[in-house]
């Protein structure tokens, strides 16, 4: 089945980058390219870091009813799983990130992996808000991803109303959970799935309380304000000038498609939407665009990436970690 899924998303990562870079004028492209003014990377990648430090935050207060992990025993571990999600597919790191955090913490996997997806939603919820919220002020996005945009929302809400109805009934999900087991699942496996289920819900803990909802949230805001900033830094490398507005926009389109199955580093999802907003909503030459697009994503993708990996060889982690994440996600 993961060779499947790996296999689905390389194919929807080419068909992407065909539609990214169709039509190009690959020699304007490096002429973007060779002329760009990169230090303006430098304080892209300090405000972005920034972003990351903010995520760290938000974890560390959703893990508060299992620890208190300071968080400078956090940071390390959000960045192994960010650079686990850039080299593996099918987001890889949010699996290894809860695995290190088992090792360091001993907080169990199913619990942070409850957080985790917590995050998600929160995350994917933002990034509609930077659509909606930029759509009154920008031209209409193009019509290819008015239903992409719909379902996200449709799917985003569910599950955070899921997750929240979830939360604020324990006992009577727990009453749900045990009708169906008895029903559904072998007599000596229900312990095992029974505990799991308990520490799942712990994770959802975070959501019982309005206030931890808001503060979650607000963070969640200022960790894709970070990233849209980094993107208004490196968009002055180059001779184009949009508004925040329209790199809102791009920001929750992009990473509402960075959603998809794809080859590891979003290949294609990350490039194709952004290069599309870009041409069709905020003007830019296309080959311009292009140029921008490729670099800003190689900004995202490669300091923290470079920074995950020494963090990773740090705590004398080995590849073979992955696999032995996956295993105890399976079978723990």
């Amino acid at each position: 089945m993961k060779r499947l899924q790996f296999w689905v998303g390389v194919a929807i990562s080419v068909l992407f980058l065909w539609w990214a870079l169709r039509e190009l004028q690959l020699a304007d492209v490096w002429a973007a390219l060779r002329t760009a003014r990169y230090a303006w990377l430098l304080p892209g990648v300090l405000v972005y870091f920034f972003g990351v430090w903010a995520r760290t935050w938000r974890w560390h207060y959703m893990l508060r009813p299992f620890k208190q992990v300071p968080l400078r025993r956090l940071f390390p571990v959000v960045t192994i799983g960010y650079m686990g999600n850039n080299i593996y597919p099918l987001r890889a790191g949010e699996v290894i990130r809860s695995y290190v955090l088992k090792k360091k913490e001993g907080i169990p996997i199913s619990g942070s992996l409850a957080t985790v997806l917590v995050e998600r939603i929160f995350d994917g919820l933002v990034m509609l808000l930077f659509v909606f919220v930029a759509l009154p002020f920008t031209e209409s996005i193009p019509n290819v991803y008015r239903n992409w945009v719909t379902g996200f929302s449709v799917a985003f809400l569910a599950a955070l109303i899921l997750f929240i109805l979830l939360a604020a009934r324990p006992a009577l999900t727990r009453r749900l959970y045990d009708w169906t087991a008895q029903r559904l699942l072998p007599a000596r496996l229900r312990p095992r799935f029974g505990d799991l289920f308990d520490r799942f819900m712990y994770g959802l803990a975070s959501l019982r309380s309005g206030r931890d909802v808001l503060m979650i949230f607000a963070t969640s805001v200022v960790v894709w304000l970070a990233e849209t900033v980094k993107y208004w830094f490196v968009m002055h490398a180059f001779d184009f000038e949009v508004s925040f507005l329209v790199l809102m926009l791009m920001n929750g389109i992009v990473n509402l498609f960075t959603s998809l199955p794809a080859a590891p580093g979003y290949v294609g999802t990350f490039d194709a939407p952004g290069i599309e907003i870009l041409e069709v909503v905020g003007g830019v030459n296309r080959q311009v665009a292009t140029a921008y697009t490729l670099v800003l994503h190689a900004a995202l993708w490669l300091p923290i990436t470079a920074l995950g990996a020494y963090y990773f060889y740090r705590e004398r982690l080995r590849w073979s970690d992955f696999e032995q994440a996956n295993r105890e996600v399976s079978g723990q």
